[in-house]
């Protein structure tokens, strides 16, 4: 954690600022090593030194870790930053942009540095994964393909969606995973339409496409995956679609690489579904980062800005939506190497029709 602190504390120069209060969850986790922190505390990184701010449910935890003046026990989280910073006669403190308005409220009545929030300080450190991170993105995404595999060998028409979801929760849960990362998204026929559409009573049927989108916490980081499979031979204009969505998210896949613009990662795929006629039926954007929590940087879309940077890990997820009728999604884990790409999760994309 001590070399993911110092990172931080290089960027302080550029950002002109003297401090910076972490309050998010996924930051305070890739910072203290601990989950699940949000709301009990803070770490305040100043220039030099580092106090964690929290209470004595984690005193021994943390105890090892932070001598007795930097690990401050209490329940007056904001008051402890304020004494901080007075007490180091820090000039300028930087916050997340997320931070609550009754936290920012407080601080900027009671603090006596000058305060600036800053977005995406922490979170542009976490998008270059370390060699441990990835080898844990690496078993998540495995376990994902796992998952798939058990779904399909399983899933039969009558069934309802949310019968098919917590059956998933439940065999990844017994395979290690500490829990979804989102809520397991299961839709069959016209439902599947809808691209974060809920899983529900509904009884799935012959004929119908199925899209699957999970993705678990193993270890602290998550993968993110989706198929779309039919039960039955499928209604031959989502047949025909969901051959141009695969095309394109091959064609995506193939442009990952160091030095690679989102937004132009975006279009490659984009002008293939337009071209085939499907562009107004694509209405999300074509992926995005993970790590330790399921929407990470770098966003690829139309308004992405970032340039993908070697050991970054990203979704790809084209899809296409008829309402009414259906739709589908494909969507995988791709790690940026430093020559090009490595997928991640490698079940099959070929339509299986079960």
């Amino acid at each position: 954690m001590s070399n993911r602190i110092a990172r931080l504390q290089q960027t302080f120069d550029r950002l002109k600022i003297d401090a910076f209060l972490v309050s998010s969850a996924g930051n305070l986790q890739y910072l203290t090593g601990m989950a699940d922190m949000a709301g009990d505390g803070y770490l305040l990184v100043l220039s030099k030194s580092v106090y964690l701010i929290t209470d004595a449910r984690y005193q021994t935890a943390f105890a090892g870790q932070y001598d007795a003046e930097h690990l401050i026990i209490t329940r007056d989280y904001l008051g402890a930053v304020c004494d901080v910073i007075a007490k180091t006669q820090t000039g300028v403190m930087g916050f997340e942009v997320e931070l609550p308005y009754q936290a920012y409220s407080y601080l900027d009545e009671n603090l006596t540095s000058d305060l600036v929030a800053l977005p995406d300080v922490v979170e542009d450190l976490r998008i270059v994964k370390e060699p441990v991170e990835l080898d844990k993105l690496r078993a998540t995404a495995k376990l994902a393909d796992t998952g798939f595999e058990y779904v399909t060998s399983l899933i039969r028409p009558g069934m309802r969606e949310i019968d098919v979801s917590n059956l998933l929760d439940a065999f990844m849960r017994t395979h290690s995973a500490s829990g979804p990362s989102f809520t397991t998204i299961v839709l069959g026929g016209a439902r599947a339409a809808l691209p974060h559409g809920t899983a529900s009573d509904a009884l799935l049927a012959a004929g119908q496409l199925v899209t699957l989108d999970f993705g678990y916490f193993l270890n602290g980081y998550t993968s993110d995956m989706t198929r779309t499979f039919a039960l039955g031979e499928p209604d031959a204009k989502l047949k025909a679609a969901y051959q141009v969505v695969q095309a394109a998210q091959q064609a995506v896949v193939e442009h990952v690489q160091p030095g690679a613009l989102s937004a132009e990662l975006d279009q490659v795929g984009r002008q293939m579904i337009t071209a085939a006629g499907y562009g107004e039926a694509f209405n999300h954007g074509m992926g995005h980062g993970i790590g330790l929590e399921i929407h990470e940087g770098p966003l690829i879309s139309t308004r992405g800005t970032a340039t993908l940077v070697a050991n970054s890990v990203v979704t790809v997820e084209p899809g296409v939506y008829f309402p009414g009728l259906g739709g589908m999604r494909i969507e995988d884990d791709v790690l940026v190497t430093q020559n090009g790409h490595e997928r991640l999760t490698n079940a099959t994309r070929d339509l299986l029709i079960l």
